[in-house]
């Protein structure tokens, strides 16, 4: 019983073993019955165009949605119920990616502010106060934008431009709380006349 199985496989190996004639197209044709059938669907053609059109409908959005290049930006500043725009040159957003972020939060921030005042005749005399004050800081923020312009990128004008913008800000949030502050002791006054 103790046979060498190295020495058994060595000679099997050398044996040429002949399989019946027609014994491979017998294999064939009895895997071919018992594999399901393919049927053959238009369906494949249909997916190829549902996904060219999604592809279509992809780049159609992206070139209505996204910028086609490096256009500057024109922000529009709002100044007492009308609008001017930037003058031509350099301005903050120009200097460098994060400078324009910063310019385009608080122009926004300023612009969505004066969008939300309530302006009524018992706060109007305040809110034209406080749009004055809006007004020169505006023009503060020209004459920065010019002294960029005249003498160049510098750390004093470029803190001093954000400082304005915050300023701006600033003064539309403390003109909300006053407005809040009014409407707040005017509802008081009426609660207790009543």
């Amino acid at each position: 019983m103790g046979q060498d199985l190295r020495k058994l496989f060595k000679e099997q190996r050398n044996e040429k073993f002949l399989m019946k004639e027609g014994h491979e197209a017998r294999f064939l044709a009895r895997i071919e019955d018992e594999l399901p059938k393919r049927k053959k669907s238009s369906f494949g053609l249909f997916k190829i165009a549902a996904a060219v059109l999604v592809l279509l409908a992809a780049g159609w959005l992206a070139y209505q949605l996204l910028p086609p290049g490096e256009d500057p930006v024109k922000t529009t500043i709002v100044n007492k119920g009308d609008t001017t725009e930037k003058k031509e040159g350099i301005s903050l957003g120009d200097l460098s990616p994060d400078l324009k972020k910063v310019e385009n939060y608080y122009v926004a921030n300023i612009n969505y502010e004066l969008s939300k005042l309530e302006i009524s005749e018992d706060n109007k005399a305040m809110v034209d106060g406080f749009m004055d004050r809006l007004s020169e800081l505006n023009l503060e923020y020209n004459r920065l934008n010019a002294e960029l312009n005249q003498i160049g990128p510098n750390d004093q004008t470029i803190n001093a431009l954000i400082k304005n913008l915050q300023l701006r800000l600033q003064l539309l949030h403390k003109l909300k709380e006053k407005l809040n502050e009014l409407k707040s002791s005017k509802n008081e006054h009426d609660t207790n006349t009543v």
